[in-house]
């Protein structure tokens, strides 16, 4: 019996031992009196059963019939055994199977599929979003096995604005500079420039062993006026770190379904549906309305500021090294004296090569790889044939007894004394 049954069979117990009247009873179980009177008369014709609901024990009548529950379990079984729940009856709805995801559960736990998974962590404080859209975004590679060994392994870049959720991703061969710079740049050119950047402590965003030495993606966000922050664990970006579980569950059963197999079929599907629907299903209304992206300046050239950008000198054949690469700087820029000088050399995304001398742009040919110089003549060895002689006084050359060695004479002993006699004398 419930909890309420047993109050209920409490207070009419009373009644029938005359302790209480009908109208006492009617308000401790919390009923008006004509219910109370209806239920006293069930009571007393059918005893602590005549309490029972009815209908305990039957079926409903909005209960999916046996042929559809094993419809529903045995293509769970088969397609969608490793999916959430919601994610499944999203998917099963699409073959008009709809049910809800807590019906789905009941189902797979009658028959054992189901075990409940427990996540437990340590303390956390909670930091509050950002206000408005454009005020922080979030952003942090996932290593994952995307096509589930039917492709190359490669990582996701992910970014997330922290005040509305909203996401934009793409994948690329690994988490470098070039795929961050491209990456952010994709998102600018969509919405504007953030006012900071909320990062991990990749080499790619901090060096450890020169922290007050910007890495190039520093340099270049310095550059732009967008904050870049490092967070000091994953859960200080919770946000970005829970759309890679989502994007490791439902992306990669998405490209399964789909027979997706390489970066760039998965790419077109990030920009066609994917993160619409996903933007559309979890993006929220800012705590403000304002935007607070900006538009870059109107003489800065976005694809030259997110770059690899160092500096060379130019040696005295007007030639720069780059990464094994010799650029020949042109005899139109004789004037500025630069043998010997520091350029700034920038590699842009598409892998082409700018150099500069003070802002000023150079004009510059890339030459063939230097010849590898001839290895000097090895020293011959030189070998002395000599035989070597000993002088006419070297000792091998002195006769026997020229090589004696003398022999020391001992000093005379001392003439031994008569202790007798020396002590008569004393006595005398």
């Amino acid at each position: 019996m419930s909890l309420k049954e047993r109050i209920r069979m409490d207070a009419l117990g009373r009644v029938k031992r005359a302790e209480l009247t009908v109208v006492a009873a009617a308000e401790l179980m919390g009923l008006s009196l004509r219910q109370a009177r209806r239920v006293w008369k069930r009571f007393a014709a059918a005893g602590d059963g005549g309490l029972i609901h009815r209908l305990r024990g039957r079926a409903s009548n909005r209960r999916l019939s046996q042929e559809v529950r094993e419809r529903v379990v045995k293509l769970h079984q088969e397609r969608y055994a490793d999916f959430g729940p919601t994610l499944a009856c999203e998917k099963l709805a699409e073959q008009d199977l709809v049910l809800s995801p807590n019906t789905l559960r009941a189902l797979l736990k009658e028959r054992g599929l189901w075990e409940r998974r427990r996540r437990r962590g340590k303390h956390r404080k909670r930091r509050e979003r950002r206000s408005c859209f454009g005020s922080m975004l979030q952003m942090d590679g996932s290593h994952h096995d995307w096509f589930e060994g039917r492709g190359e392994w490669c990582v996701l870049m992910v970014m997330i604005d922290d005040a509305t959720n909203r996401t934009y991703a793409r994948f690329y061969r690994g988490e470098t500079s070039e795929s961050a710079f491209d990456v952010i740049g994709h998102w600018i050119e969509g919405h504007g420039l953030p006012r900071s950047l909320y990062v991990d402590r990749h080499s790619i965003y901090r060096d450890e062993d020169h922290p007050q030495k910007p890495t190039q993606f520093g340099r270049a966000m310095k550059q732009l006026g967008v904050e870049l922050i490092c967070a000091h664990s994953p859960q200080a970006k919770g946000r970005v770190e829970r759309r890679h579980a989502l994007f490791q569950d439902r992306l990669v059963k998405e490209m399964r379904l789909r027979n997706i197999n390489d970066i760039r079929q998965a790419n077109a599907l990030l920009e066609g549906s994917f993160l619409a629907e996903v933007n559309r299903r979890y993006a929220i209304a800012p705590g403000k309305s304002q935007d607070l992206h900006r538009r870059p300046e109107a003489e800065l050239v976005l694809e030259e500021v997110l770059c690899v950008q160092e500096r060379r000198v130019v040696g005295q054949d007007w030639c720069v090294r780059w990464r094994n690469r010799w650029l020949q700087i042109a005899a139109e820029h004789a004037s500025l004296d630069l043998a010997g000088r520091r350029v700034l050399v920038k590699q842009l995304g598409d892998g082409r090569l700018k150099v500069e001398h003070e802002g000023r742009r150079l004009t510059v040919g890339e030459l063939p790889a230097r010849p590898v110089a001839t290895p000097p003549k090895k020293k011959r060895q030189t070998v002395n044939n000599r035989r070597w002689k000993p002088a006419a006084d070297h000792p091998w050359n002195r006769g026997p007894l020229q090589r004696a060695v003398p022999r020391v004479s001992l000093a005379p002993a001392a003439p031994p004394r008569d202790l007798h006699a020396e002590k008569k004398r004393k006595a005398g």
